[in-house]
């Protein structure tokens, strides 16, 4: 049976770690506040940009770009979006399995693969997946440039027919204790994505063209249309690095906070058997006490 002092070693234990685990989630809560406030405002630009591609694409008779190529999917690359860090409960788990599954259904495809995050790329080398790139040290704090250099990468293998086809697997991020784990095409382009939103024709009063703004372009609009198209997929690319690592810090502060309360619990449920040792040891010694007094009288 466990002493008195088994007993405050571990409360003493495990309230350290309580510390620790609670200067975490706020940690986690301040990165979270920023991170938000990033995802929430390259949402409007990205809206725009492709506003801006649509207008373009509604001046142009037979639109035609390398990235918009549509072959049979024969070769998948797939970009498996994780943290750096652990201690974030499930959260690059369920983003590993999401992998594994899309890998297993495309088996007998040629499959590659670019992990983003040590966590993704640790476990794809475990299980000797094939991996043409790999990037690291991106969550902490997401840079356009870093997305523009994941992004160029994919298009150079996806316009030199390395591969058909390019998915992302991610945790987009919807609120504190929502994530939603998602599979997304990247490229090709869906040619739907230049249609107008339901928003935009309900807002002209109209379908087709007659929802798009009308911009004036100085260069042909094919030229822009180019031009936009490349940075449509680097402006994609840096939206779902933002997402997944406004989840990862809210996944973080989530998992954070639950081993704090449940630290308490613990340290509540120790101090209680460590009262009922004490009280225990308190009442033996009593009644060795009575009892030696007992037998002296005797």
């Amino acid at each position: 049976m466990p002493t008195l002092l088994d007993f405050r070693r571990r409360i003493r234990s495990v309230k350290n770690t309580q510390q620790i685990t609670r200067a975490m989630k706020f940690v986690a809560a301040a990165k979270l506040r920023r991170a938000q406030e990033r995802v929430f405002a390259a949402r409007p630009y990205a809206g725009e940009t492709l506003s801006l591609l649509r207008s373009a694409v509604a001046r142009i008779e037979r639109p035609a770009h390398p990235l918009l190529a549509r072959r049979a999917e024969e070769k998948v690359l797939l970009l498996v979006v994780t943290g750096d860090k652990g201690l974030c409960g499930a959260f690059n788990t369920n983003v590993i399995r999401k992998a594994q599954e899309f890998l297993r259904e495309h088996a007998g495809r040629g499959l590659e693969v670019i992990p983003v995050g040590k966590k993704g790329r640790d476990a794809l080398r475990k299980r000797k997946v094939s991996v043409t790139a790999e990037y690291i040290n991106i969550s902490t704090r997401v840079e356009y440039a870093q997305a523009k250099e994941v992004a160029g990468r994919v298009m150079e293998i996806f316009t030199t027919g390395q591969t058909d086809a390019v998915y992302a697997v991610y945790n987009e991020f919807k609120t504190v204790l929502t994530q939603r784990l998602l599979v997304e095409k990247i490229l090709p382009i869906d040619p739907q994505v230049f249609e107008p939103a339901p928003a935009e024709r309900a807002a002209a009063g109209g379908h087709g063209t007659e929802a798009i703004v009308d911009y004036l372009y100085e260069q042909p609009p094919a030229e822009v249309f180019d031009r936009l198209l490349p940075h449509h997929v680097e402006t994609q690319v840096f939206r779902v690095l933002l997402e997944s690592a406004a989840a990862e810090h809210a996944a973080r502060m989530t998992a954070m906070d639950s081993a704090t309360n449940n630290a308490s619990e613990l340290i509540d449920q120790l101090t209680l058997r460590m009262n009922k040792a004490r009280q225990a040891s308190i009442t033996k010694e009593i009644i060795e006490v009575v009892s030696g007094a007992a037998s002296a009288t005797s």
